[in-house]
């Protein structure tokens, strides 16, 4: 494959505005959008074949469930390092790197024999997932000229909206049809193809530094986030009594290994040696779009867990069924983004970014009126209504984090970015299926076997109520938001 770059090299000296954003550059930008589409749907479509795989390869519900935990481990261990992966590996080497990864690990989990090798697979994939998205929001940043920036996020945001609502129906889909190995071999040969022209055609762009990997930053790392993510993953399985041990241990081993992480990122950027640089809190906007992202991916996270079981376990839907539910509140977010974008570039991020936590917040509320007599018309009415709010959240707040600072740190705050995404959807997860398990269970009068769709239609309720009032925290952040304009200038 193909390593030199046919191309001139860009003058990394100049700011975004000054870069030519020629044909060339607009390919290595569809090229990624397209490669992380693929790789976030594939975090989302092994929830509707957890049925048929502890079927097939004889395992239970709580052995099951690591095909999705260790996926949101991974990434959360290998987010936080790609900010400075980024700024040592030339772009199209790290693009050759990500897909490669991914491509190799659907091929393991497609031939998997058992449980032990599937989940090898899904951690290898993680590891390509991980890099991806990062480096798609980088390069955003480092290529766009400023007042293109808004529509590129919107495209962003259809593949942060469109590809997780596509995997269960995609998932639902194939096993109307076929085997669940299935999942990984059609996904395959997609990637295989955008690993090639992306070896062929992708620019390298930014400028390279060449520190030195600060391991013990990197241990704290894997203990920090990877702790605080199993710990949260396992909250719900504890409420359910399924949990391999108390989720406080990881849960307090990650906050406290966190903390020692913080404090030696703090001395490490003094010399411009972090694994990831926290100046970019330094920013205000980019501060509080943090925040509201968190806010905003508990919300989508947490809906896309309960949602499914509400529609199964409470309507009686099928997962083919659940999935074509969820897919027109996908599709919508996604066509929106575009729209969105535009409209950011020419007015600003204020006429969508308040409205849409307002709006959100409103849904997920709404959401709290659900029970076991709810249409399903009135369910698809509501996610409608909820994916519009999301529109107007992710691609503003994307846009002015990321906008607000300087291109130097682009990369450690695009790293932040999607680490706080997985930590926050960990995080929603856990919170919905917790309250949900508990108040359902205190329903039917502590005795879990006795949890109808009665008592599980109070436990949406609740939960989804909770998940409105921490969207209205975030709408109330949303009014102090506001756009800066930052020079490229050393940090």
């Amino acid at each position: 494959m193909p390593t030199a770059d046919p191309a001139p090299a860009f003058d990394d000296s100049n700011t975004p505005a000054e870069r030519p954003f020629g044909p060339r550059e607009q390919l290595a930008i569809w090229l990624l959008l397209g490669s992380a589409f693929v790789v976030i749907l594939n975090e989302t479509i092994m929830g509707v074949a957890l049925p048929e795989l502890m079927h097939t390869l004889g395992i239970s519900a709580s052995e099951g469930q690591w095909l999705t935990t260790a996926f949101l481990l991974t990434m959360s261990v290998v987010i936080p390092i790609t900010g400075m992966l980024i700024q040592r590996v030339p772009t199209r080497t790290l693009f050759i790197i990500a897909m490669s990864l991914f491509s190799v690990g659907t091929l393991v989990a497609a031939i998997a024999p058992g449980l032990p090798v599937l989940l090898v697979g899904r951690v290898v994939q993680a590891c390509g997932t991980a890099i991806m998205m990062p480096l798609l929001m980088t390069t955003v940043v480092t290529l766009v000229p400023p007042n293109q920036r808004g529509r590129l996020m919107g495209r962003i945001s259809i593949v942060m909206s469109v590809a997780p609502a596509l995997g269960p129906t995609v998932s639902g889909m194939i096993l109307e049809v076929l085997s669940w190995r299935w999942l990984f071999l059609i996904v395959l040969p997609i990637a295989l193809v955008a690993l090639i022209l992306g070896g062929i055609r992708m620019p390298n762009v930014g400028v390279r530094k060449r520190t030195s990997i600060d391991l013990r930053s990197v241990v704290l790392s894997v203990l920090g986030f990877g702790g605080l993510v199993y710990g949260l993953s396992e909250i719900g399985a504890a409420a359910s009594g399924t949990a391999l041990l108390s989720p406080f241990v990881p849960a307090g081993i990650g906050a406290a290994a966190l903390a020692l992480f913080v404090w030696r990122q703090l001395v490490l950027q003094r010399s411009d040696r972090a694994l990831l640089d926290l100046r970019t809190f330094k920013s205000r906007p980019y501060a509080l779009s943090v925040v509201l992202i968190s806010c905003a991916s508990m919300a989508l996270f947490g809906s896309l867990i309960l949602l499914p079981i509400y529609a199964q376990n409470v309507l009686g839907l099928t997962p083919l069924q659940t999935g074509l539910l969820l897919l027109p509140g996908g599709l919508l977010m996604g066509l929106l983004g575009p729209v969105v974008g535009r409209l950011i570039d020419a007015r600003g991020i204020r006429p969508m970014l308040i409205p849409g936590t307002i709006i959100t917040a409103l849904a997920l509320l709404s959401m709290g009126l659900f029970n076991e007599s709810t249409q399903v018309w009135q369910v698809l009415a509501t996610h409608l209504v909820l994916s519009i709010g999301l529109a107007g959240v992710f691609t503003p707040l994307f846009s002015v984090s990321l906008g607000s600072l300087p291109v130097e740190l682009a990369s450690h705050g695009s790293a932040m970015i999607s680490t706080v995404q997985q930590v926050a959807g960990a995080a929603g997860t856990a919170l919905f299926v917790t309250v949900m398990t508990l108040v359902s269970v205190g329903w039917a009068d502590g005795d879990p076997a006795a949890v109808d769709a009665e008592a599980l239609a109070h436990g949406t309720r609740v939960a989804f109520i909770i998940g409105g009032s921490i969207a209205s925290i975030g709408a109330i952040v949303a009014l102090f938001v506001r756009e800066e304009t930052v020079e490229p200038a050393a940090v």
